[in-house]
């Protein structure tokens, strides 16, 4: 083949290669999209939100698949994390003290308090970034804030919540701790495992497009029966946690700097709202779990964006 004829090909090549994930981007983008609008339309769904769990695990189970933990995964930035997050939790509550008073103040906390998501490793696994560094974070977030709660929670509420430890190591041990080591043990019985996820990374992706549609027809739900809340107080609320939600992100990925940034982001921002829904409830009533019910919108918006966006290729590349 002539220089000139094999140029053309590998011009051609790249081009194909360069329209195809364009098209994939622009369906995964439309999929996300399509996901979110049809929770916030049709907030029947939240009668299948039980189905979020086990959507969740099975997603990490591939995750876990592919992931193997050392001592390398847990980096200083884990303990600033763990620090910002109980400090930005106190931020939420002066913010919401600025923008509304007690009960925006109240919903600020509960938003910006909430540790690490569970399917923050699933979002990272995307993301192509390190999910160990995620899954690292997840559990020491998760663990000491549930801890700290009983703690920290009276100086809000004025009452103790000492069973808020117990609820969050029930929803880690089935949630996490089930399917890593349901992959531990299919790893080591059958090696070739590890390259299921590369396989079915399409059946995940489809998995967590159900979760986000349940999710979103969770919130929509919720608000839907608390629409008797004052337009005002619901503008505040929303605004509260979307402030809350920027900072976390944007904290995040100072905190990770070059190294990890992407990663620290997601840790700080992605956020396991369904403790925090449940202790705003049963502690603070429905206006104050209006915050971390928001938050729900807020960063599975941001994290629609990443995906578009890392579905992109930036350019083609410049041919040999």
């Amino acid at each position: 083949m002539a220089p000139a004829t094999r140029r053309e090909h590998c011009i051609a090549d790249r081009w194909t290669f360069a329209l195809g994930a364009i098209v994939i981007g622009f369906a995964r983008t439309a999929a996300i999209l399509s996901a979110i609008t049809l929770g916030a339309l049709l907030p029947q769904g939240h009668v299948f939100a039980w189905l979020i769990r086990w959507l969740v695990m099975a997603m990490l189970f591939l995750v876990f698949l592919q992931t193997r933990f050392s001592r390398s995964a847990v980096h200083r930035s884990h303990l600033v994390l763990l620090a910002a997050n109980i400090m930005l939790g106190f931020g939420g509550w002066a913010l919401g003290w600025i923008i509304g008073g007690n009960d925006i103040a109240l919903s600020g906390f509960f938003a910006a308090i909430t540790p690490t998501a569970i399917a923050a490793p699933v979002i990272i696994s995307f993301l192509r970034g390190r999910v160990d560094y995620v899954v690292a974070a997840f559990l020491l977030t998760n663990v000491i804030i549930a801890a700290l709660l009983p703690v920290l929670l009276p100086v809000v509420l004025g009452r103790a919540t000492p069973e808020a430890f117990m609820q969050v190591s029930r929803s880690v041990g089935l949630v996490v701790f089930t399917p890593m080591f349901a992959a531990w043990l299919v790893r080591a019985i059958y090696g070739r495992a590890a390259e299921w996820p590369g396989r079915l990374r399409n059946a995940s992706f489809g998995m967590w497009v159900t979760s986000l549609f349940l999710i979103t027809s969770n919130a929509s739900d919720f608000l839907r029966q608390h629409d008797d809340t004052p337009q005002g107080v619901l503008f505040q609320v929303a605004l509260t946690s979307l402030l809350v939600c920027v900072i976390n992100f944007a904290t995040g990925r100072l905190i990770g700097g070059r190294e990890f940034g992407r990663e620290a982001s997601q840790a700080l921002g992605q956020k396991n709202t369904t403790f925090t829904i449940y202790l705003a409830l049963t502690y603070a009533g429905p206006v104050v779990a209006l915050g971390p019910t928001c938050y729900v919108i807020w960063h599975n918006l941001w994290n629609s964006w990443q995906l578009h966006r890392a579905s992109h290729p930036a350019r083609v590349p410049d041919p040999v």
